[in-house]
């Protein structure tokens, strides 16, 4: 009884916080986040420590379709004019995003004051750098969405932001797995990189035929359209429960199976509608403000060095890396000089994936602080990201290239 008591407490504070937050020009997302660490262990402590613990299947929902979210705005119709230019900015920014941070933190460690020991360095520097190559979708599109932005330099921003995460995915899957062969062994061979491709791979396909089978459904009640929201749900979280069964990767699986179905059905732009309309919001209110409950600020006051070290690294990296990518992809100098900048929100991705290393073995000393730090930068990343998105969008949204 108490998991309804306490989802309806939190619907109910959301909206008058959403209300509070938006009077104020602040985002959605940051709103949520103070909501809770206010009604959690390090405000008021009004929600039970069993019910944070507990609300795995709430963050697997959520993640479940922002991933596919994310993956529906990479519509071939839309960017195949600029498609290798995506690809290979995205690419280059992810790369030195990732370098940026893994060096910082490796360089510094001794400083960031963690609670770990030395031989935890080149696992946490790399983890925090995988880490940083995401990006908010959520934020990015609400931001376009409010200014009506337009042309090819909010197209480019969209699609980055979509191919971003998708090699964001790819970096974790990779990192987490020979981070756990360095726990485990100290070694990496041959075999582990052909599991994780084996890894990438199938929970590329299941993706795949996720999406194919939602489509045969689809296309079965393609006169209802209620009833093709519905399934399609259904789907999405039995493709994201298929991936987690077999451990691959579900945000991976989900975030394919978002391409696929846009790109393969002309009416799944329908289906998102309904989701950005209906669905999106609630998904929101409950990831962001159940993902806050888990910050512990003993942890946060202890470190600050390393949150201003990931935010400050992090930009950096991805304004340089959209400046290389931009530069050997013929993009255009606007691009090149401002979308990085436009890059800087980071939320819901890289807290999900923070939160999926709570529950693998091995990562028990680094998982926690890990978390933190994301879910601390996330609250400066939501604050001052949308001012930096909005403003480079107004700027630039009539650039023609």
């Amino acid at each position: 009884m108490y998991v309804l008591l306490i989802v309806g407490f939190i619907f109910v504070l959301g909206s008058f916080m959403r209300v509070f937050v938006q009077n104020l020009g602040i985002l959605n997302v940051v709103g949520y986040l103070i909501l809770g660490i206010i009604i959690g262990p390090n405000g008021f402590d009004l929600v039970p420590k069993e019910f944070i613990h507990g609300s795995n299947f709430i963050i697997d929902m959520s993640l479940s379709l922002i991933s596919v979210l994310v993956g529906a705005n990479l519509k071939y119709d839309i960017l195949k004019d600029m498609l290798k230019q995506i690809v290979t900015i995205s690419f280059f920014e992810a790369i030195f995003t990732f370098l940026f941070i893994s060096t910082s933190f490796y360089i510094l460690f001794d400083l960031l004051n963690f609670n770990f020991s030395n031989q935890y360095r080149i696992i946490a520097s790399i983890l925090f750098g995988g880490l940083a190559t995401a990006t908010a979708p959520a934020t990015i599109l609400a931001v376009s969405h409010e200014i009506k932005a337009k042309g090819k330099f909010n197209s480019f921003l969209l699609g980055i932001v979509a191919m971003d995460n998708a090699f964001a995915l790819i970096f974790f899957s990779f990192i987490v797995i020979i981070s756990k062969t360095f726990i485990d062994s100290s070694s990496v061979d041959v075999a582990l990189f052909v599991n994780i491709v084996k890894n990438i791979f199938f929970s590329i396909l299941l993706g795949t035929v996720g999406a194919f089978i939602s489509e045969v459904i689809d296309r079965v009640f393609k006169k209802s359209k209620g009833v093709k929201t519905t399934s399609t749900l259904g789907m999405i979280f039995i493709v994201y429960s298929i991936a987690q069964y077999f451990s691959l990767e579900p945000l991976m699986a989900s975030l394919v199976m978002g391409i696929v179905a846009a790109n393969l059905s002309k009416n799944f732009f329908l289906v998102k509608k309904e989701f950005d309309h209906h669905l999106k919001d609630i998904i929101f209110l409950l990831f962001f403000t159940i993902s806050a409950m888990h910050l512990n600020f003993s942890f946060v006051t202890q470190m600050p060095l390393a949150i201003i070290v990931y935010v400050l690294f992090r930009i950096i990296g991805k304004i340089i890396g959209v400046r290389v990518g931009s530069k050997l992809s013929n993009a255009g100098d606007e691009i090149g000089k401002y979308l990085g900048i436009a890059l800087f929100p980071q939320a819901g991705i890289a807290i999900g994936l923070a939160l999926s290393l709570q529950e693998l073995t091995d990562f028990e000393t680094v998982a926690p602080i890990i978390l933190n730090v994301i879910i601390a930068t996330t609250l400066i990343h939501e604050l001052i990201g949308p001012f930096l998105t909005k403003t480079i969008l107004i700027k630039y949204s009539k650039y023609k290239g």
